[in-house]
């Protein structure tokens, strides 16, 4: 594990440094481990090697947690207050750049076999939209097929399995990992304290925390920490939220000038292209019926 107070690239959310960094992470991760596994595994006895992808850009584009567990699986969790239908995608990224780090690259030319831990993909959802407790993403779903139609069986595929962890909606999860619940009991405090409009919400929220005895040894000591890792997830989301508003907005403009159908088709591509995101994915924000999806992307 990096020692506490290493001055790292890496811009680390709560969650990372609470389940991948701290001192106190060995012992939140396998707990998380075991509530997805309905294992008993011990931290004394469970050998952990973390497999975290350094960055120096926003958080987001380097990957959560991933720890290979005793050798045999390497376990990949990504934490998100957004549903993004491309995590398959980033975790096949992820997962292949883990590999190259595990496997020294002369031993894929051997003539035996090289073995590898299978890996495991999580999302952990925490945000404010409806979801559901329990979800699943493929790969899959982001090809495209000849003639349109999905084979019954497809030649590389990737699942991810998505948890909301909200609590009133993960507590399944959350009843069987402490670390967990705590976690998301201390989010909802840092909610409630902006939505009521608290001077300083974020130290109100640790101090809050504290006091009902939620994550207390944790907050006690990285309080400061915290707080500068809060307002840095808050600042992301301010800025992903500007440039939603940005590219709809010179959508509207476009659509003013050139008219309301090439507008449309303008919007759509300012849309795919500043926020990453597939075609069906924009159709369905757009709510575009399944009979029009043909024609409407033969438009663009």
């Amino acid at each position: 594990m990096a020692a506490e107070g290493e001055n790292r690239k890496v811009k680390d959310s709560v969650f990372v440094d609470l389940f991948g960094r701290d001192v106190t992470a060995k012992e939140n991760f396998i707990s998380l481990y075991n509530a997805l596994h309905g294992t008993s595994l011990r931290p004394e006895d469970t050998e952990l090697v973390p497999e975290m992808l350094e960055s120096a850009m926003y958080m987001s584009y380097a990957n959560d947690v991933a720890m290979q567990v005793n050798g045999q699986v390497v376990v990949l969790i990504e934490h998100q207050s957004t549903i993004n239908r491309n995590m398959p995608l980033r975790l096949l990224d992820y997962v292949a750049r883990i590999y190259e780090k595990i496997v020294p690259a002369k031993k894929k030319y051997y003539r035996s076999r090289v073995c590898v831990p299978m890996p495991e993909f999580y999302v952990l959802y925490n945000g404010t939209d409806d979801y559901p407790e329990e979800d699943e993403m493929r790969l899959s779903d982001s090809f495209t097929y000849p003639g349109g139609k999905k084979p019954s069986q497809v030649p590389l595929e990737l699942v991810v399995k998505v948890y909301n962890i909200n609590l009133g909606k993960g507590d399944a999860l959350l009843g069987k990992c402490g670390a967990l619940r705590q976690y998301s009991e201390f989010i909802g405090l840092v909610r409630k304290a902006r939505a009521e409009g608290k001077d300083e919400p974020l130290t109100w929220a640790v101090k809050e925390a504290i006091g009902r005895g939620i994550l207390p040894g944790y907050l006690e000591r990285k309080s400061t920490e915290v707080i500068n890792m809060l307002t840095m997830e808050y600042d992301y989301a301010v800025d992903v939220a500007a440039q939603k508003e940005e590219s709809l907005a010179e959508g509207i403009r476009i659509g003013e000038e050139r008219g309301l159908e090439q507008g449309r088709q303008e919007t759509v591509r300012l849309i795919m292209d500043k926020l990453n995101l597939s075609l069906t994915q924009v159709m369905d924000a757009l709510n575009v019926p399944p009979s029009e999806r043909d024609s409407f992307a033969s438009k663009l």
